[in-house]
């Protein structure tokens, strides 16, 4: 870990950097970009580690600890941790170890806050990956806010596999999601977070189980909100001009490339870092 570091005054037009294990840390890249339009972004995505959900808290912070080097050698002025799994296990690791060189946002915070504000005394469910459900970051988060949410949890580890390998608008997520979603934890519920990024690619699949009764809450656009308020308080907002976009993957994989396109509606080159050689 790097020591007596000095305070480095970020420019404006630094890029932001976020990262996930896989593509769907891409919804958040989309909404930032639609936030904030003249933002230069650099994403990495872990492809070669995903998904993070089933990993270890020190092989999460050991995976993140290795991005955030590579982010920070691009000079960025802020990390986004969009992936639910990393911000539970590694943000305060993070947040220490790049303290001198870059802000870190997670997607936790600004969904607990957005949920403490706008559903207090409700009954909310929250689906994400075993590694979110378990450390209990959400229940433990909300009661700091005394939002009095009743929080119903439940883990849905096969959901973000199956999103990476592109099964999702189909008969083999139809099954699945319906699986998960009529199960008895989520019964009740008011609102339900999507506690993963890869769920808004599956938004749509889940709104035709509720038939519409039922608000998804997904952190892309508060997240997207969180970043411009950070910006905007510390004269870090990138002046009008074209922004530049990069993306590394630690493998590669087709279904990343499809993703990227899909989003950001045009060819993207891919530049593969390997984290480990």
């Amino acid at each position: 870990m790097r020591l007596f570091l000095r305070p480095v005054k970020k420019h404006a037009s630094a890029p932001v950097g976020i990262f996930d294990s896989g593509i769907g840390g891409l919804t958040v890249a989309h909404a930032i970009q639609q936030q904030l339009p003249h933002e230069n972004l650099i994403y990495f995505g872990d492809t070669a580690h995903l998904p993070y959900g089933d990993k270890s808290e020190a092989a999460i912070q050991a995976y993140s600890i290795k991005i955030a080097d590579v982010l920070l050698k691009h000079g960025c002025k802020v990390i986004v941790i969009a992936c639910n799994s990393a911000s539970s296990a590694a943000y305060e690791l993070l947040k220490e170890y790049v303290r001198h060189e870059a802000h870190i946002i997670n997607v936790i915070d600004p969904m607990v806050e957005f949920i403490a504000t706008h559903f207090a005394g409700k009954t909310i469910g929250l689906i994400g990956t075993k590694r979110t459900v378990q450390s209990g970051v959400y229940p433990r988060r909300l009661e700091l806010c005394h939002a009095q949410v009743t929080l119903k949890p439940l883990a849905t580890p096969l959901l973000a596999p199956m999103i990476e390998e592109g099964f999702f608008n189909n008969q083999i997520s139809h099954e699945i999601i319906q699986q998960y979603l009529s199960d008895e934890t989520l019964a009740g519920i008011e609102a339900l977070v999507l506690a993963c990024t890869h769920y808004p690619l599956i938004q749509q699949e889940i709104n035709h189980y509720y038939q519409g009764a039922v608000p998804l809450l997904d952190s892309a656009a508060t997240v997207a909100r969180a970043l411009q308020q950070y910006l905007q308080q510390h004269q870090l907002l990138a002046p009008a001009a074209t922004p530049r976009h990069q993306f590394f993957v630690s493998d590669y994989t087709d279904s990343f490339e499809a993703a990227t396109q899909l989003f950001f509606k045009k060819q993207i080159r891919l530049n593969h870092y390997p984290l480990w050689n």
